[in-house]
C-alpha cells in the first residue's frame, strides 16, 4: 500500500508521526485484497486542544475512512488503525460467511440484513452553494443535494461534525 502522510491547519507531522502512521498502517496489508495497488491518505490536523487523523482508502469497489481526535496524535493513529481494521475485518467476514467468497469486493449481497425501506425523488433545482446552505439549513437536514448552477452538476452540501460545512461535488468516470 501506498502511504501518503500530509499536515493541515498549519502543522506538519514529524518524521517519526509518518513513520508511525506508515508502520500501524501496514497492519491492513494483509486483510485487503490487492493492497499493492492502493493509495492511502493519512491528514494530520492540529487544533487548540488536540490533534485530528483522518485516514481515507480508496481500493477497488469500496472506501475505507475513519477518523479520530485525541491531545496525543499516536493515540489518534493507534485509534484511527483500529477503527479500519475493525471495518475491513467485519466486511470481510461479513462477505465470506454470506457469500462463500473472499474478499471485501463481493459486497453486493441480494441477502443483506440490511434494507432500503424509503425511497424519494427530489427536483433538483438549480443553485449556488449559497442557496443551497439557505435550503439546508431551512428544512433542519444536515446535508443536502442540488444542481450546481456553474457547473450543472449533482452536488452535496453537508454539515461537518467541526461545525463548518463541507461539499462534495460529483463526476462521471
Amino acid at each position: 500500500m501506498k502511504i501518503e502522510v500530509l499536515g493541515k491547519n498549519g502543522f506538519e507531522p514529524s518524521v517519526a508521526n509518518k513513520e508511525y502512521a506508515i508502520k500501524k498502517l501496514d497492519k491492513l496489508n494483509k486483510l485487503i485484497e490487492d493492497s499493492n495497488n492502493t493509495n492511502c491518505r493519512v491528514v494530520c490536523k492540529v487544533y487548540n486542544t488536540f490533534h485530528k487523523v483522518e485516514v481515507t482508502i480508496p481500493a477497488k469497489g469500496f472506501i475505507l475512512r475513519a477518523e479520530d481526535k485525541d491531545v496525543d496524535i499516536y493515540a489518534a493513529i493507534d485509534r484511527v488503525v483500529d477503527k479500519l481494521v475493525k471495518q475491513v475485518t467485519k466486511h470481510n467476514d461479513k462477505v465470506k460467511d454470506k457469500m462463500g467468497k473472499k474478499g471485501i469486493r463481493y459486497a453486493e449481497d441480494e441477502d443483506s440484513d440490511k434494507k432500503v425501506v424509503r425511497e424519494k425523488r427530489v427536483a433538483l433545482e438549480p443553485m449556488t452553494k449559497d442557496e443551497a446552505l439557505d435550503q439546508m439549513e431551512l428544512l433542519g437536514h444536515d446535508f443536502f443535494v442540488y444542481l450546481d448552477k456553474e457547473t450543472k452538476k449533482t452536488n452535496i452540501i453537508y454539515l461537518r461534525e467541526d461545525g463548518d460545512y463541507a461539499i462534495i461535488e460529483t463526476e462521471a468516470k
